[in-house]
């Protein structure tokens, strides 16, 4: 058997590689000497390198033991060079480390009023028991009052309890006071000192000075342009004449015999840069158009011929907001946001008067009656209807019925009543000169009614609802 054994170790090396997939499966010779392996079952263990967390100083639990060296090893990352060295310091306030305590909540509110009423307080961070007691901001009050709080009996202060005048006898009717009587030493007519009056003469003084400056904005300088070379015709007549060869009769006064829709666009005048409020055409021949805009400009254009831009009136500071010619077509009125109503010469472009209320008008008109052409009314933002007087500048007549800013008025009845509309959603009727209304009309289904228009034969109106109405 043995030289079996021994035959096989002595093969070549194919066989050998053929055995070894087997010999785990051979009996083993107890004859032979075994080697015997020992397990060592507790070897020795090389350390890893620690990795130290960092600890953030707001972390108030950790899960494991970290050592006072991790504990307390300043925080990771650059630092900034300029830090002082109280921002360097640990804080969790504003102005520095608050540690929880407890605090008696009575005590502490004895300490407040005596540090309040005293100007001294026990100093907190301190054991009375182990460390003597100090006081805080004591400035030597505490020793005079051998650190008492308010809450212990010290000496009266002057004004700790006054006197009070009495006077108890309910027969004297006139002088009786009861507990109502005023202090004994009490000033009723409290003066300033001169020191204070003389500050106050100085803010009263840069007040006036203020008010003096910002007084009525200075008004705008009235300018107007002419667009046109040949404001006269060969015969000497202004544009203000009306032309003869447009093929209609302008100065006729009965309408034309035929009548029709407007189908298709004539023309489009351009020139203003900002929205349009209102435009007028000239009276009798309405041969010219008057146009306002937000642009503070007041355009005049030809409605015949070459359709130009002929004058433009330059005086208002912020957009003007309605124009209106008078009778005869030489003058029309202008008036704007910036609070004033102008009146214009149309041919000249001259400014002949300014007048102002210090509201804004929303609506002007001259009254039709040819002898009260010096003479407009214009609805307010202040609810009022005011009348003017264009010789003198003076206010002849104020409405004030109505409840909301005046947005439009119309003359009627042979122009001796007028009707407005108002925010307040009301129509009101008015006698010429007599500031009451003679008829309200008002209705909870009714809106405001920014515009009036009055039919030809002047027994209807027509007025524009900012309900989708008319």
């Amino acid at each position: 058997m043995n030289q079996l054994v021994t035959y096989d170790r002595n093969s070549d090396s194919e066989s050998d590689s053929d055995n070894e997939e087997v010999i785990h499966k051979k009996a083993i010779d107890p004859s032979k000497s075994s080697v015997v392996i020992l397990a060592n079952t507790a070897p020795d263990v090389v350390p890893q390198e620690d990795h130290h967390l960092a600890i953030d100083p707001r972390c108030k639990e950790l899960t494991y033991n970290p050592k006072a060296e991790d504990l307390f090893a300043p925080l990771p990352g650059p630092e900034w060079p300029f830090k002082t060295q109280q921002m360097k310091a640990p804080r969790n306030a504003l102005a520095g480390f608050v540690e929880p305590a407890h605090v008696n909540d009575f005590q502490f509110e004895a300490q407040r009023r005596t540090f309040s009423s005293y100007g001294y307080a026990i100093d907190p961070s301190l054991d009375g028991k182990s460390q003597p007691c100090q006081f805080i901001c004591s400035s030597g009050t505490a020793e005079k009052k051998d650190g008492a709080s308010v809450f212990e009996s010290t000496e009266k202060r002057p004004l700790d309890k006054r006197k009070r005048e009495t006077n108890d006898n309910p027969e004297d009717t006139e002088g009786f006071l009861g507990p109502w009587g005023k202090f004994v030493d009490e000033k009723t007519v409290a003066k300033p000192s001169p020191e204070e009056a003389a500050e106050l003469e100085e803010i009263l003084f840069k007040r006036q000075k203020t008010r003096r400056g910002q007084k009525e904005d200075a008004l705008f300088e009235e300018k107007t342009m002419l667009h046109i070379k040949d404001p006269h015709d060969y015969q000497g007549r202004s544009f203000m004449h009306a032309p003869h060869d447009v093929g209609v009769n302008l100065r006729s006064e009965s309408p034309p015999d035929k009548c029709f829709v407007p189908k298709k666009l004539l023309h489009t005048w351009t020139g203003h840069s900002k929205a349009l409020n209102q435009i007028r055409l000239i009276p009798k021949t309405a041969h010219l158009l008057l146009s306002c805009s937000m642009d503070g400009k007041v355009k005049l254009w030809e409605v015949y011929n070459q359709r130009r831009c002929i004058r433009s009136y330059l005086g208002h500071r912020q957009g003007v907001r309605d124009v209106n010619f008078n009778n005869d077509g030489t003058q029309f009125l202008s008036t704007s946001f910036d609070r004033y109503i102008k009146l214009w010469d149309t041919e000249t472009g001259q400014c002949i008067s300014r007048f102002t209320n210090k509201k804004v008008a929303y609506c002007v008109k001259f009254n039709p009656d040819e002898d009260k052409q010096n003479l407009f009314v214009c609805g307010t933002s202040d609810n009022k209807i005011i009348s003017w007087d264009v010789r003198t500048g003076e206010i002849t007549q104020e409405y004030n019925r109505h409840l909301g800013a005046v947005n439009a008025l119309a003359f009627i009845d042979e122009n001796r009543r007028f009707v407005t509309t108002s925010d307040d959603k009301s129509l009101r009727v008015w006698e010429w000169d007599i500031p009451v209304d003679i008829k309200y009309i008002a209705d909870p289904t009714m809106h405001s009614m920014p515009a009036i228009a009055v039919s030809p034969n002047q027994k209807w109106i027509a007025c524009q609802s900012l309900d989708n109405k008319i």
